[in-house]
């Protein structure tokens, strides 16, 4: 499943910062700019894979997931 969400960043001295706005959590840093967009790839699969293991053993049972779309 492919999702697109937003990633913000800034570079602070020798580093660059960032996060992805849409998931509080995802964050890294890195010494380049690619570095640091495979680390946030990697951090928001890792907060995702991880909120649904919790959500799945708080509620357990059968779960139904669907789409939402929004605008804003």
């Amino acid at each position: 499943m492919k999702k697109q969400f937003t990633v913000v960043y800034k570079k602070r001295g020798k580093w660059y910062v960032g996060w992805v706005e849409e998931v509080p959590g995802a964050n890294s840093q890195a010494k380049t700019l690619k570095g640091l967009k495979e680390n946030l790839n990697e951090a928001l699969s890792l907060v995702l894979k991880s909120n649904r293991s919790i959500l799945e053993q708080e509620l357990g049972g059968k779960l139904v997931r669907e789409s939402l779309v929004v605008s804003y």
